[in-house]
């Protein structure tokens, strides 16, 4: 049988090694071998096995480069450009390398490090012209990207591609809506959308359903609206009024409140926020009434209508709260009757709604109270009787027709719908209540066996004792009534309520009446029930919340505040309902804080008046011990400590329909509290409150800005203002300080607010324009002439730090003002920091202006008293503000002055002082002398001292 034999040629001995040991450069070289005969994937093989094994550094990079250049046949562009990079790494002029990661980069469309690449290649080898091509061609193919990028046009097309695509990555169509956002707050931006199809657009966007979608396209309408009333006309007929307010319904508070501020927008655009002139096409452009008719209409029907949430329902009662009073009691109030006619009832319907009856409208926890505050403000919109009548009558009306004895829903409703009103225009509510068998009606519901009747009565008791002329009807049968539902009943809601109103009824120090209703203890019981109530997490936050009512009517009691302020639990039980979305709350919050740091108004008594009420045995109000000075300090550390400061910075940012123009000021009287001690307000600012202080300031009764912008003076005082009022808001601190300078302010006001004003001009020269923008200069100028010393010193230094702005040395440079001689007579005065400040400044502003050297000397004829005075003070602070003043005058070019300078006494001070040796403590004004010394030896005054040969 034959065998046949299979006879395979032998390798040679490099080959053998190279598969036995893995020899890198044989690997190369097979490789090349494999590239060369068009094998890329056999090449690619052989390179991967030689980098595993190659150690040498150089032999490495040819690797990487040659499987870079497989890669780019293999158009596997990602690794062609890591595997040049990696060569590159070890030669940065491998001009191979550096070439096919060019090509690589540039199929992957980074047409500019690409073009970074082959620029180096050119530098390496200017004369290859597929170099030199290759450069031409991706510098024209970037200026035309760069082109196509930044075109407006291209721009806005791009970003609704992006946002309509559902394959788009997420991070991508985020961008894209904040791009087209940011656009459209720019008039030529929001001009291009417009003309590029852009308002379809986003109603497309509407109308995919998608909430981040929706919040994109409303955001970009509203900027697009914003200062535009042709824009914003034509936008309101696009998307149509009842598309804004079916947005506006749909149960999503961020949606809400955006289309809220879009709504805000149209309505400023319409009515005067657009300042532009259009010729001709103002007669087209002016008659906006008949949209602001429809858009008044609508959100109108919003208010009672079922299909709108909560949310929705809170915004279109914010917008008629805002936009329908007069901004200016000169102005007629048209709207406000037009709104009371066709919508009052309707508004009246929202204050009677009671969520736990069935078929009620959606709303949220702040509803009903914005319905009160808009029924206020229409009421004080009113200008005369008769339309005040006619107000009372449609509530009257209203009421009437829901009171039913067979019906006791509809009967709730009314007291109810009186509740809403006791807290807003208060006058008809209290007139409601006077009717003929409502407060009986009210006190028999308290008795009903249904808790809900009992709920409603009792909180319209409540509100019903507000004033002094319901109070004795409810003191006499209310008091009792009370007591007998707290002992009774058996629902928490009910029992805290009814006790609430035992603590109104029985408050201490309470403004309505002053009679203690109850025994000796029974506040600080009641108190501490409510304190148990607040502190218990499984009671609803709308029960919790009328804890917090009877603790700002018991905390008038300095007992009961100061164990309040001990139990730290129930204040931060307080405070994180202050922060959560029940903004209802924020009233009695305010006023239990107003009352734990004693920080409303004292009427302050004469003694002698309290001497003649005594002798004709009248009443004299006593201090209780528990409301002295060191009480009051150690209950505002408690509340530091408990967190009042964050609390304070979240209901700052509350909708201003809740937040009142009266809470705002109790605010700021909580703020000035708090800061009075200087140690405290590193934490104030740390948790926030000093951003939180700046709207204050500038929004609110008069009171309340000055009581704002007071503690905003003491925390800029001292504070860092990069950190105690980051970004931009600095700028906003400047205005509210500024008023405090006024001459009608008090001296302590005055002179914080110059400190405040000190503390921010030493910070940069933009704050130092701001400060002279708002008119600063006169009032600080004004304060530098104060007897009292404080201020006196206080606005000096101010100036001191203002002299290096420009605007101020030219009011210096000004003539026919005594600016310049104030400050040298200031630097004569005998008090150390006002010289410190008066001479620091005349240093500065010498130094930067030449002339005023010589017209300092015109200005008092005791100047070289003053200046010799100044040399020769024992503090070194003085003293070198002084020298510098006399170098700043041998420096001036007015060789007279000079002259005169070193044939006065000056010149042996200066001698004495530049002999003098070296001290560490004096070093400044030592050499500041010598340096006096070698300007006059260069001008030629004096001569080097030689001995005699």
């Amino acid at each position: 049988m034959c065998v046949a034999i299979c006879y395979r040629r032998p390798r040679t001995a490099g080959q053998l090694l190279a598969k036995m040991m893995g020899d890198p450069i044989q690997l190369k070289d097979e490789g090349n071998k494999h590239f060369q005969a068009g094998e890329t994937d056999e090449a690619i093989d052989c390179y991967s096995k030689a980098i595993k094994v190659c150690k040498d550094k150089k032999v490495l990079a040819v690797i990487h480069r040659n499987r870079s250049a497989c890669y780019l046949k293999k158009e596997n562009y990602v690794n062609a450009a890591s595997d040049a990079s990696k060569a590159i790494d070890v030669d940065a002029a491998d001009i191979k390398a550096l070439y096919r990661r060019c090509q690589a980069l540039e199929k992957l469309g980074k047409l500019d490090m690409a073009f970074k690449d082959v620029q180096r290649c050119a530098t390496l080898e200017p004369k290859n012209k597929t170099f030199l091509e290759t450069l031409r061609r991706l510098g024209a193919e970037i200026q035309s990207k760069l082109k196509s990028t930044f075109s407006t046009d291209s721009r806005v097309q791009n970003m609704f591609d992006i946002l309509l695509d559902e394959e788009m990555e997420k991070d991508k169509r985020e961008k894209a809506a904040n791009n087209l956002i940011v656009l459209s707050r720019e008039d030529a931006g929001a001009e291009r959308i417009f003309q590029n199809n852009g308002v379809p657009l986003l109603v497309n966007m509407i109308e995919t359903g998608k909430p981040e979608m929706i919040l994109a396209a409303v955001r970009t309408l509203s900027g697009m609206c914003t200062g535009h009333k042709a824009r914003a006309m034509a936008i309101v007929h696009m998307v149509g009024v009842d598309k804004m307010c079916s947005i506006m319904a749909v149960d999503n508070e961020e949606i809400a409140l955006a289309t809220c501020n879009f709504f805000q927008c149209v309505n400023d655009s319409l009515t005067g926020g657009d300042a532009r002139e259009y010729g001709k096409e103002e007669a087209l452009v002016l008659d906006t009434s008949k949209d602001l008719k429809t858009i008044l209409l609508s959100l109108l029907e919003m208010v009672a209508s079922k299909k709108v949430s909560g949310h929705g329902r809170d915004q279109a009662l914010n917008l008629l709260t805002k936009n329908v009073p007069r901004r200016h009691k000169n102005e007629n109030n048209t709207r406000a009757l037009f709104t009371i006619d066709h919508g009052l009832k309707k508004i009246l319907k929202v204050c009677g709604q009671i969520s736990e009856l069935p078929d009620q409208l959606p709303m949220t926890e702040n509803t009903q109270l914005i319905a009160s505050m808009c029924l206020n403000k229409l009421y004080d919109d009113l200008k005369c009787d008769p339309e005040r009548n006619n107000f009372r009558d449609i509530c009257d009306d209203y009421v009437k027709s829901k009171i039913d004895p067979n019906n006791m829903d509809k009967t709730i409703h009314a007291i109810n719908t009186i509740s809403g009103l006791l807290q807003g225009p208060f006058d008809v509510g209290n007139a409601l209540v006077g009717r003929q068998g409502i407060m009986e009606m009210m006190v028999a519901l308290c008795g009903s066996e249904r808790e809900v009747d009992q709920m409603v009565a009792v909180e319209a008791l409540i509100h019903a004792s507000s004033k002094m002329s319901r109070a004795s009807f409810i003191i006499t049968n209310g008091v009792s009534l009370l007591k007998d539902i707290y002992k009774k009943t058996k629902n928490e809601r009910i029992k805290i309520r009814s006790l609430v109103g035992l603590c109104k009824l029985g408050s201490a120090g309470g403004d309505d009446y002053s009679l203690r209703q109850f025994a000796e203890g029974s506040t600080e019981k009641l108190a501490k029930q409510c304190r148990k109530w607040l502190c218990n997490p499984q009671i609803d936050t709308k029960t919790r919340k009328w804890a917090i009512e009877g603790l700002a009517y018991l905390t008038n009691d300095a007992d009961v505040k100061d164990d309040f302020v001990e139990d730290e639990p129930a204040l931060k039980a307080m405070f994180e309902l202050a922060k959560s979305k029940d903004k209802t709350i924020l009233y009695s919050v305010a006023c239990t804080l107003i009352n734990c740091a004693n920080c409303y108004d004292k009427k302050e008594i004469l003694p002698e008046l309290i001497q003649l009420a005594k002798f004709s045995k009248q009443h004299v109000p006593e201090q209780h011990p528990k409301d002295k000075k060191d009480f009051i300090e150690k209950r505002v550390k408690r509340l530091l400590k408990a967190g009042v400061t964050s609390a304070l910075a979240v209901m700052v940012k509350a909708d201003n329909a809740i937040l009142t123009d009266q809470t705002k000021e109790m605010l700021a009287r909580v703020f000035l509290a708090l800061s009075e001690d200087p140690r405290d307000r590193g934490i104030i600012v740390a948790q926030g409150g000093g951003k939180a202080l700046i709207p204050l300031a500038l929004e609110g009764t008069d009171l309340g800005k000055v009581k704002a912008s007071h503690a905003l003076a003491k925390i800029a005082a001292i504070s860092n203002p990069e950190i105690a009022f980051p970004g931009e808001r600095v700028y906003e601190v400047v205005r509210p300080l500024v008023s405090l300078l006024h001459t009608d302010r008090d001296g302590l006001q005055n002179f914080e607010a110059l400190k405040g004003l000190t503390n921010l001009a030493g910070y940069s020269e933009k704050l130092r324009v701001k400060i002279v923008k708002e008119k600063a200069l006169p009032e600080i100028e004004n304060h530098m002439f104060e007897e009292n010393d404080q201020i006196r010193q206080a606005a000096t230094e101010c100036m001191c730090n203002l002299v290096t702005c420009k605007q101020v040395q030219e009011r210096y440079m000004e003539d026919g003002n005594d600016k310049l001689k104030l400050l040298v007579l200031l630097s004569g005065e005998d008090d150390d920091n006002l010289q410190i400040a008066a001479a620091g400044a005349l240093a500065m502003i010498t130094a930067s202006q030449k002339k005023l050297c010589t017209k300092l000397t015109c200005v008092t004829t005791q100047w070289l008293e003053i200046m010799q005075r100044l040399c020769l003070h024992t503090n070194p602070k003085i003293q070198h503000r002084g020298l510098v003043i006399v170098y700043n005058m041998l420096n001036s070019e007015d060789s007279e002055l000079a002259k005169k300078l070193i044939e006065s006494e000056l010149l042996e001070i200066l001698s004495v002082i530049g002999k003098a040796e070296d001290n560490p403590k004096r070093q400044e004004p030592i050499d500041a002398a010598r340096t006096c010394l070698v300007k006059a030896l260069e001008l030629g005054l004096i001569k080097p001292f030689t001995s005699p040969s």
